[in-house]
């Protein structure tokens, strides 16, 4: 089975749209967003639109959670430039949408005698805010995805994609964890603007007892950064945010 997982679309529909397209080649069998589909740009409402009309299950950002202390204003333009007008722009439907979204989804794989069991997340089990950075202690890790029984753990938040597979050896077994951090789709900050998303392979291989049955591939996809960058510094958000996008920091 292939599986998509996408995250941190960020309202950048430039981006989001290019890495729909992609999904259309790669055609995997199921689709994931780990939330933040607004916050930073202009497009907040057309991104939600699609992921509705795509069918891709989604759960909550921390910035999609935004949209309650903020209520859409009769004037979202002003004449002062803030982050807060990204969650302004976002519409009444929108706005229940997003608040109605789940904070975890998990999805078991019986595999031969060998239960899989993967948890998406936004940035952590134990917090939505809390950056799973890839140098925290391993034992660190081994406690949570062991507290979470997680056997995959997959999130974003912090935009930056990695891979990392740790063992907690149990019962004097190999018992083999897969972090997956999917990047960023409309907001990357690891020094490549393009789109990042992440193909997961769970074949017949997988198994909690194999280092290499989970295959995790990063896919990256250009699409019109300068646009969206121009929608920033044209809109009443901070040019900074658009500086973040060409030079993905």
């Amino acid at each position: 089975m292939r599986i998509a997982l996408l995250s941190d679309i960020h309202a950048n529909l430039p981006a989001f749209e290019a890495v729909l397209e992609d999904l259309q080649k790669q055609k995997p069998d199921a689709v994931y967003c780990l939330g933040d589909l607004v916050g930073y740009n202009v497009w907040p409402n057309q991104v939600i639109g699609l992921i509705r009309s795509h069918g891709i299950a989604t759960i909550a950002g921390n910035h999609d959670l935004k949209v309650s202390k903020i209520h859409p204003s009769k004037e979202t333009c002003s004449t002062e430039k803030s982050s807060e007008y990204a969650y302004k722009l976002v519409g009444s439907k929108e706005r229940d949408y997003l608040l109605t979204l789940p904070r975890h989804l998990k999805v078991e794989f019986q595999l031969h005698e060998d239960t899989l069991n993967m948890l998406l997340v936004h940035g952590s089990p134990r917090s939505i805010n809390e950056y799973l950075l890839e140098q925290l202690p391993e034992d660190y890790m081994i406690e949570m995805v062991k507290e979470f029984k997680a056997d995959i753990l997959c999130f974003g938040h912090s935009h930056k994609p990695y891979h990392r597979i740790i063992n907690s050896r149990e019962n004097g077994a190999d018992h083999f964890h897969h972090l997956i951090n999917t990047g960023s789709v409309g907001k990357p900050k690891d020094g490549d603007a393009r789109a990042c998303y992440v193909m997961l392979t769970i074949g017949p291989p997988a198994s909690t007892k194999s280092h290499d049955g989970v295959q995790v591939e990063f896919i990256r996809v250009k699409y019109d950064v300068e646009k969206a960058a121009q929608a920033v510094e044209l809109g009443f958000l901070p040019d900074a945010f658009a500086d973040n996008l060409r030079k993905a920091y």
